[in-house]
Parts: structure tokens; C-alpha cells; sequence
């Protein structure tokens, strides 16, 4: 009998081997057309866009980014972005609680209704808030060509994230822990701070990126509700449009080189900050 097993009094466990396991030829065969599927979509096109901005030299990014329209279209569609991104993590953690944690009538409807922005046409997503919030709507509000439109409109078409990417973290959720640390007097803020969110937060931070890559990129829902004014309620977006039509494409390519590279940084400021929240945990 081995010594783990007369100290334990179970029988020891092999040791799984450090070295990965070398690739079979159908894991190899599926991994390069997943590999070629990956570049044709996203690693040659995007190649392609910094190849195009890079052609007219550094000058092309210090025009881009000293030309006012520009780095007000810049400001205005970060900073929005950001902001939306903030409140859908609070109010979409809230919609996925109640919709796993509640019973309440009407629960399914509103289950299928989180999904609307989602399955809508920009377009049309804009026309009704036109609609409604627009001067000839019911409610007698003036929300378009302002940048209260621009908030509205990004914060409708980015709201499902949080809550779609949180959902099913909840319903996985056991609540033996939350109970046992109710047996054992914790408060419910204790138990929320302590217990819940540091499960959920790897995936409100998911929420999180995926809300603020699709903020800022955000096209078809503005067209008729902030009316695109420069220096006003022009996105980045609309403004890399008109760069288009008007024949300057290394201009539009390095708007959209930095925007880029804008999504890149606020993916890695997430992922680091769910890092260091899960540590602390």
C-alpha cells in the first residue's frame, strides 16, 4: 500500500501530465479552417483598414485627429458610449436578477422583449424613438438632433448585452452559499457584495465590452434621431461616412484605425478591472 494511502486512507490520485496533448489530424484539420474562417473575416479586413490609413503616412492620423469635426465626433461618441456602458451595467444587472430571481406576472413577455433591440432594424429602432421621443410624440419631449438622442439611441441598442450575458450566470447560480450565509447572520448587502457579484462579475464585464464595442459603432438607429450635425450630434460612425462620399478614404480609414484601437483599450481596461476585482473578491 503507498504511502499517500496510509496517510489519507484513500488511494492517491494519478497526477494529470503538464504537457499539452499534441494535436490529432482532425483537431489540426479544424483548427486551420477555423484559423482561415477567423483571417477571411476579421485578421485580413481589418489588415486591410491600417494598410489603407497607413498609406498616406502619420499625416493621415494628424489631420484625422487636429481636424475639430473629427475629435468632436471622437468625444461625443466615447464619452456617450462610456456613459451607456456605465448605466446598462447597473440597470442591466438589475433586469437579469429580476427576471431570474422573480415571479411576477408578465415575466415571459418581458424575457422576449429584452431581445427587440436585438432582432429590430437600426432603422426602424430610430423611427420609434422618433416617435416617441421626438416633438411630435406623446410625451411632448425634444430629443432629436440634441445629444440627449444620442444617449437614447445607443443606450436602447446596447442594453441587451448586460442583461443576456448575466442571465445565465444567474440561473446557474446555486443559492445554498446565499442562504447559509443568511443562517449565519450576514445582511443582504453582505451577501450581494460578498457572494453574488463576485460570481457575476466576470460576466457583467463581458456585458461591458461587448455594450461599449457596439455604442461606439453605432450607425442606423442615429440617422433620423440626432440628424447628425457637425460639431453637434455627429458619431464617429456617420462622420467616417462622410469621409467616404466625399473621396477620402485614408481619412475614413484612419478614423477607423483609431476607433480600433479605442475598442482595443477599453477591452483591456475591462479585463484588467475584472481581474482585480475577482482578486479581491
Amino acid at each position: 500500500m503507498s504511502t499517500a494511502t496510509l496517510t489519507t486512507g484513500r488511494p492517491a490520485r494519478k497526477r494529470r501530465s503538464a504537457r499539452p496533448r499534441a494535436l490529432n489530424a482532425s483537431a489540426s484539420l479544424g483548427l486551420g479552417v477555423g484559423l482561415l474562417w477567423f483571417s477571411l473575416l476579421v485578421l485580413i479586413p481589418l489588415s486591410a483598414v491600417v494598410v489603407e490609413a497607413s498609406g498616406g503616412g502619420w499625416g493621415t492620423y494628424t489631420s484625422a485627429l487636429t481636424n475639430s469635426q473629427t475629435v468632436n465626433a471622437l468625444q461625443l461618441t466615447v464619452g456617450v458610449a462610456v456613459l451607456t456602458t456605465l448605466i446598462n451595467m447597473v440597470m442591466g444587472t438589475v433586469i437579469a436578477w429580476v427576471l431570474v430571481r422573480d415571479k411576477f406576472w408578465g415575466k415571459r413577455v418581458l424575457d422576449l422583449v429584452i431581445d427587440i433591440p436585438f432582432a429590430m432594424p437600426t432603422i426602424v429602432a430610430g423611427l420609434v424613438l422618433l416617435a416617441l421621443y421626438g416633438s411630435q410624440g406623446p410625451i411632448g419631449v425634444e430629443f432629436e438632433n440634441t445629444r440627449k438622442a444620442v444617449f437614447l439611441a445607443i443606450a436602447f441598442v446596447t442594453l441587451p448585452f448586460i442583461v443576456r450575458t448575466v442571465q445565465p450566470v444567474l440561473e446557474e447560480m446555486e443559492t445554498d452559499v446565499e442562504d447559509a450565509a443568511a443562517s449565519l447572520g450576514a445582511t443582504r448587502f453582505t451577501i450581494l457584495r460578498r457572494v453574488v457579484l463576485p460570481t457575476l462579475v466576470p460576466a457583467i464585464f463581458a456585458g461591458a465590452a461587448l455594450s461599449f464595442a457596439r455604442g461606439i459603432s453605432e450607425y442606423g438607429s442615429l440617422v433620423l434621431l440626432s440628424g447628425n450635425l457637425p460639431n453637434r450630434t455627429e458619431v464617429t460612425s456617420y462622420r467616417m461616412a462622410s469621409l467616404l462620399e466625399g473621396g477620402n478614404r485614408p481619412a475614413a480609414a484612419a478614423l477607423a484605425t483609431i476607433m480600433l484601437l479605442v475598442a482595443l483599450l477599453a477591452i483591456i481596461v475591462l479585463d484588467v478591472t475584472q481581474r482585480r476585482l475577482a482578486r479581491r473578491g
